[in-house]
């Protein structure tokens, strides 16, 4: 006997509070303050990307299984791994070698990881003074850079061989940074004063 497939999902399926919070208080704010003439206007967070590089792959072969690890605990998702295009002699690099990983998050689990990265990680950062407003790319979408994994709650920092920085791209629909900056200061980003 076959079992039906939608025995055993979870009949309540947690729902992101972020993206909540999107649709009932940012979207009605943006409107009034930009106005804009309809709600599908506003722009949206369409996608995070959550990347580490892995320069020291070249050396030890068991980085990229630990790090994939820590990647997938922070993300929930699986990461992809990123391969050399071109050999480098100078820097010991042959083509299809490992040097990074990448994951890219849309739908609930972006929402997800949005809501943890700036409701927990952010704040454990040590000596936090907020995110800077300059590394918007001119097109609406913002750059983060973190040096250590450990701010977020999923790494047991007594399982870690070492701190890794990780570069964290927030992709919007909108064209324009003050539009972009404005949705990610509702959503609680804390950019620096």
């Amino acid at each position: 006997m076959v079992a039906n497939k939608t025995e055993n999902k979870n009949p309540e399926k947690l729902k992101p509070r972020l993206k909540d919070k999107f649709k009932n208080e940012i979207v009605p704010e943006m409107v009034k303050e930009f106005k804009f003439k309809n709600n599908l206007m506003v722009p949206k967070v369409v996608k995070t990307v959550v990347n580490i590089g892995l320069g020291e792959a070249l050396d030890s072969s068991n980085v990229v299984q630990i790090v994939s690890r820590d990647l997938q605990l922070i993300t929930g998702q699986k990461p992809i791994e990123r391969k050399a295009k071109k050999s480098i002699a100078n820097f010991k690099l042959r083509e299809g070698q490992v040097i990074g990983l990448s994951v890219t998050l849309r739908g609930d689990r972006m929402w997800f990881f949005l809501d943890n990265l700036l409701n927990m990680a952010l704040p454990r950062v040590r000596d936090f003074r907020g995110v800077s407003k300059k590394s918007f790319d001119g097109n609406g979408n913002y750059s983060l850079g973190l040096q250590e994994q450990v701010i977020f709650p999923q790494i047991d920092y007594n399982e870690i061989d070492k701190l890794r920085g990780m570069q964290i791209n927030i992709v919007t629909s909108s064209d324009s940074d003050t539009e972009s900056r404005k949705l990610l200061e509702l959503l609680g980003m804390p950019f620096e004063s």
